[in-house]
């Protein structure tokens, strides 16, 4: 049976292993081994989906039955979602597998001085490794080399170049260039970045053969297939599928899809919004200024610092993209109050917005003018046309965000469609009317739609930010649940164009096929009723929240006070003895019998010196580091002296007698190495940055809850929000509940209990709907957590008591995903039990309580839960 016939026959990869992740296969794999952790580059937190697709290709090289050889594999990951940081972490994995050599190749010379910079440059921004790389106790370095002549066998050695180069390279042979040999005589590791490019051959559909002639295709293929240990790894964001040959090549070999409308649809990239107005190339500009302007004094309003940029794309050449520099500098240097009164015309909502804000904060015409002759001087302002710019600039515009970069505003036609890496883009402006449509009516998309549906896609990477005081992951879009907050706008790009519905057609059926924009979703208000706005509970009533504060381990005096109390470790020592069996003549396959002893010594009996050359191996254990943690320890002597740290610490030895009386240094070196691996890993798993307080702090009912736009998916279940149900119900403070089905079976039971149990014992019974409006933070870790509702109720009897009880329901498959959090509301219930959280405000007695998670299958369980915390 031929390839093709094979591959015709069989699922895709990724659908496979999707298979093989529902089953539980990957779990082993999902947490990344502590070596590629440790060095990668800190700041670059692993993202749930990286992880994924580290653990495929972790359960891949080491488990999976079919997989062919040489190892050919392709990501399909979007635009913006860590593309060369899962290329850098698998390096760091097939390194410790025993490779060497790594050839990393593209088709643009911008983007090899990009990739350089990041793997290469530890000063960089976005430089990808730790500062320094530590792989079984070595350090090992990068190496940038031309060829894999003479190279080192202890280090990374990547060779990068160009798929023109390459192909240029092999076959008209150079001093110190890349040679068929190469690839013959060592096993290399070859990655290929927007390997799209290099499909010319597939799409033809010939057959690959080895003495066919040369094209960029087989070149690779041929280098590749020299030696079976090589790996061939290909990253796209757009590989044409659509097309027949390409697809059966890749169903065996894609291992990881996640596209870029997985990746919107996760929060990572910013919200895309057309701002179309009937304006000419200067209102546009001056509309973008204006937004641009305002984007920024928001951010430093809230402590953030950003410097957004505008792109301004002109349609054809480069003395068009000249000459609109050229009329933006005029514009600038000529910028009047009579240009700035015109746009406050504008009914556009975002203008409008800003220009409120500005007078809200005292930025008068004549300041904002000011404010834009500077942050767009022409200094501040560059051009991406031709090659030679590109490559001038490469490290200039893909670090934009870097603090000592100035540029603001960039002008091209389309160089940059491809390979850029731009976080503080917002405000792309297309500054030429005429329409080359294919006809969006017809839903045929022309090619140059196409192409600005893609710059767009480069543009709606995410800035990350985080708001001070708020427990919010960085990374993620965070007021999709609240689109009027004025912090809405930096999780934006707005691209502005002239008011052509038809091209506007066009270029969101575009912007829907490439994922970038949704249209599937639609805008609710969750609004407050009236009614409950008038009430006092609402005027002058409280919620108890805890606080997420810095953990500074100041009360952290010894090892057991994070989780290590172990004081006995054990040690192996190999003997080397074995046997041979005939395999088809003898029938004993028991195993052999080595006789072992065991020898204990504890750490103060292993010479210090051997201690001391352990200790200095492991980066963790170095002073500057330890000292973060153990903030008593003065000295790594103390750390090695204290008993509450390594002193009473006991090895226990197992091996030969032999051995056992003649313990080596080299045994007791490589003991203690791993005694202290053990303690780090241990160590480690309990270092948390952040912690939730205990004590909670009484915040006003009127400022944590308030009106809010939200998005809701089209034919949803949360399109429904309840709101006939609900209107009548005096006791629910929001008009309409857009939660999940197992949310409004939550609210129909409450319902139910307020008339059969609550409402003859307790007064001011309400119950809100969190959407976001509060979180509440893990004990130990201070991770953010946001129950889906809280209620509140006042006794009737005796004392007034108010009692404020956090409930989540919880589907039964998300239950063991979400454990955590059910934990927390327990031990936020535990306690309340113990009088912990029993609050007192002058003479009004409050208790915070939390609950298991409600489920309709189990609600009979919650309503016992609930009503024995009440008693």
């Amino acid at each position: 049976m031929t390839q093709t016939t094979l591959a015709q026959h069989r699922k895709w990869l990724y659908d496979e292993l999707d298979t093989v992740k529902k089953f539980g296969v990957l779990n082993p794999y999902m947490e990344i081994p502590s070596f590629i952790k440790d060095n990668l580059n800190p700041n670059f937190e692993l993202r749930p989906y990286q992880k994924d697709a580290f653990a495929r290709f972790f359960y891949y090289f080491n488990e999976y039955l079919d997989k062919e050889y040489p190892i050919h594999l392709l990501y399909n990951m979007a635009t913006g979602s860590g593309k060369t940081l899962i290329m850098a972490g698998l390096i760091l994995y097939l390194y410790e597998k025993g490779h060497r050599n790594f050839l990393f190749f593209v088709n643009s010379t911008n983007i090899i001085e990009k990739t350089k910079d990041n793997f290469l440059n530890n000063l960089s921004i976005k430089y990808l490794f730790n500062k320094k790389i530590v792989i079984n106790n070595k350090q090992i370095k990068i190496n940038k080399v031309d060829n894999f002549e003479g190279i080192s066998g202890e280090d990374i050695n990547i060779c990068f170049t160009t798929i023109q180069k390459l192909h240029s390279d092999l076959y008209a042979e150079k001093e110190n260039s890349l040679t068929f040999e190469d690839f013959k005589s060592k096993k290399i590791v070859l990655l290929s970045d927007e390997s799209h490019h290099g499909q010319v051959q597939t799409k033809q559909n010939v057959i690959f053969k080895e003495l066919e002639k040369p094209n960029w295709e087989n070149t690779v293929l041929n280098i590749f297939q020299q030696n079976k240990e090589n790996i061939l790894l290909e990253f796209t964001a757009t590989m044409d599928f659509m097309n027949k040959a390409i697809e059966q090549k890749y169903i065996p070999k894609v291992i990881f899809r996640y596209d870029l409308k997985q990746f919107r649809n996760d929060k990572y990239s910013k919200d895309v919004e057309i701002l179309r107005s009937d304006t000419d190339k200067k209102g546009r500009i001056l509309l973008a200024l204006v937004l641009n302007q305002y984007r920024q004094d928001i951010a430093s309003k809230h402590g953030i610092k950003l410097k957004p940029v505008i792109l301004f794309k002109s349609q054809q050449t480069i003395a068009q993209s000249e000459e609109n520099k050229e009329f933006f500098h005029g514009l600038i240097d000529k910028l009047s109050k009579k240009d700035i009164e015109e746009i406050k015309k504008t009914d556009i909502k975002e203008i409008r917005i800003a220009f409120d804000f500005f007078e809200k904060q005292n930025i008068t015409t004549e300041i904002l003018i000011q404010k834009l002759k500077i942050n767009f001087a022409e200094n501040k302002c560059i051009s991406m046309n031709d090659e030679k710019a590109l490559e001038q600039n490469q490290i200039l515009i893909n670090n934009l965000e870097k603090s000592d970069n100035q540029i603001r505003a960039i002008f091209t036609v389309q160089k940059l469609n491809e390979g850029w890496d731009v976080l503080n883009l917002f405000d792309i402006v297309r500054l030429y009317e005429e329409q080359a449509g294919g006809g969006g009516y017809e839903g045929k998309i022309a090619p140059s739609t196409i192409s600005e549906a893609q710059l767009i896609g480069r543009g709606a990477r995410y800035f990350p930010f985080k708001i001070k005081g708020k427990a919010q992951e960085k990374f993620l879009r965070k007021f999709d649940e609240d689109l009027d907050n004025e912090l809405r706008i930096l999780e934006e790009l707005h691209f502005h164009s002239p008011n052509e519905s038809r091209y506007i057609s066009e270029l969101k059926n575009a912007l829907v096929r490439e994922g970038i924009m949704d249209d599937n979703t639609t805008e609710k208000e969750l609004r407050l009723k009236e009614d409950f706005k008038k009430t006092n509970f609402f005027r002058n009533g409280v919620i108890f929240l805890n606080r997420q504060i810095v953990n500074d381990y100041s009360n952290v005096k010894s090892f057991a006070d994070l989780g290590v109390k172990e004081k006995d470790f054990k040690y192996e020592l190999m003997t080397y003895k074995g046997n041979v069996t005939q395999a088809l003549t003898e029938s004993n396959y028991d195993n052999l019998y080595i006789a072992k002893e065991s020898n204990t010594l504890q750490i103060s009996q292993i010479d210090r010196h051997i201690f001391k050359n352990a200790i200095s191996k492991k980066e963790f254990f170095k002073f500057d580091n330890i000292k973060k943690f153990f903030l008593g320890i003065n000295s790594i002597n103390e750390l090695i002296d204290k008993k509450e740290f390594l002193r009473d610490i006991k090895i226990n030895f197992t091996g030969s007698a032999e051995d056992l009386y003649n313990l080596s240094n080299e045994h007791k070196y490589n003991a203690v190495v791993a005694v202290l691996d053990e303690i780090e890993e241990k160590l480690k798993n309990n270092l948390v940055d952040f912690k939730g307080t205990k004590e909670f702090f009484s915040s006003r009912i009127n400022e944590i809850f308030y009106n809010k736009i939200i998005k809701i998916e089209i034919g949803s279940g949360r399109e429904d929000g309840q709101e006939e149900f609900l209107k009548d119900k005096d006791w629910y403070g929001f008009n309409a509940n857009y939660g999940t089905s197992e949310e409004k079976a939550c609210v129909e039971f409450i319902d139910r209990l307020i008339k059969e149990d609550f409402k003859n014992k307790y007064n001011e019974i309400v119950l809100l709907r969190n959407e976001l409006h509060f979180v509440i933070y893990n004990f130990t870790d201070g991770k953010g957590f946001a129950p889906d509702f809280v209620l509140f109720m006042k006794d009737k009897e005796g004392k007034e008591v108010t009692y404020q009880i956090f409930i989540e329901p919880k589907g039964k498959f998300l239950e063991k995903i979400d454990e955590w959090k059910e934990k927390l509301l327990i031990q936020i219930k535990e306690m309340f039990e113990s009088k912990d959280l029993t609050k007192f405000i002058e003479t009004k007695k409050y208790k915070v309580i939390g609950v298991p998670f409600f489920n309709k299958l189990d609600e009979n369980k919650f309503k016992d839960e609930l009503l024995k915390c009440l008693n």
